[in-house]
């Protein structure tokens, strides 16, 4: 409902509180039920009457342009893996019959839907000039016994191993071909990805945007000091460090947010030991304050544009 965006809003607080539009349960079709419970749930907020998949989407975008309205910019997507299987709207419209009438799907039909979903979810975000997130390569709830004691995202949670490159090109090519890519942040849960995404970027820059493909801060476990920095040098050595848009907190507690003052001496040792080396010039002292001042704060202004 964004009740207590609306309301902090109209009190004249000082502070933006914006929100951010995560519709992950929107493409988690693995049980039925809970997915048919979503859906339930999306027609009451949306007032949209959910027969089908394109009465789902049109659900999904009235909810859309309703986070629009209160200063949304922003989308996250928390995802195993990447996926861009190929499907048609036919079998897209068929795999939503299927499971939201209670049958379960085939390993390909969910892997089709969720291809599809980060479609649909891509261009909608692409319309409005939003920012796409993407956190990925997290195994969640390993611990079968504590699940059933505890319920899901208890703590038992650790750091993935898939093989997403391929999968990640091809979505984004899917979107970027469709001349529908929008600005795009990339954060991987396992660092040996770190090489892989410094990369990707510059494979969809096309100079609209500064910086438009970015890799994303060290998030989850690599939140710290050493994911932070195999991070940034990863950036640094296989693409730009200075359009870095800086660090992020995805949680909701109001004490992660020093985790950005943090990120900012992380950062300033990170680079001064590069001067104290003679790695950077003394004379570009000027330039490099200026990245700094950059990667911690007027990035992220320009980028999003808040």
């Amino acid at each position: 409902s964004l009740e207590y965006h609306i309301k902090t809003r109209e009190s004249g607080f000082e502070i933006k509180m914006l929100p951010t539009w995560r519709p992950d349960k929107a493409m988690a079709v693995e049980v039925p039920s809970d997915f048919r419970a979503y859906v339930e749930k999306l027609a009451e907020v949306s007032d949209v009457a959910i027969s089908c998949f394109d009465d789902m989407v049109a659900a999904l975008r009235k909810r859309h342009d309703f986070f629009a309205k209160q200063g949304c910019k922003l989308s996250d997507h928390g995802i195993e893996e990447f996926y861009a299987e190929d499907y048609t709207g036919a079998e897209v419209k068929a795999i939503f019959n299927k499971v939201y009438g209670g049958t379960g799907l085939t390993k390909e039909e969910i892997l089709k839907f969720k291809s599809a979903m980060l479609v649909v979810f891509g261009e909608m975000d692409w319309e409005k000039g939003w920012t796409q997130q993407f956190h990925y390569g997290a195994i969640r709830n390993n611990n079968s016994k504590m699940f059933k004691l505890l319920g899901p995202d208890t703590g038992f949670d650790s750091i993935g191993e898939f093989t997403t490159a391929k999968a990640m090109a091809k979505f984004l090519d899917r979107l970027n071909s469709n001349g529908k890519l929008t600005k795009t942040i990339l954060y991987n849960l396992n660092p040996c990805a770190n090489e892989v995404i410094a990369t990707m970027l510059g494979n969809f820059q096309d100079g609209t945007v500064a910086g438009k493909i970015q890799f994303g801060s060290g998030w989850w476990f690599l939140d710290q000091k050493d994911g932070m920095e195999k991070q940034m040098n990863a950036l640094s050595v296989l693409g730009l460090l200075s359009r870095f848009v800086g660090m992020l907190t995805d949680s909701r507690s109001f004490l992660s947010y020093p985790r950005h003052e943090y990120f900012r001496r992380t950062l300033c040792n990170l680079v001064g030991r590069d001067v104290e080396n003679g790695e950077i010039p003394i004379s570009e002292m000027e330039r490099v304050n200026q990245m700094i001042e950059d990667i911690s704060y007027y990035n992220a202004k320009n980028f999003f544009q808040f």
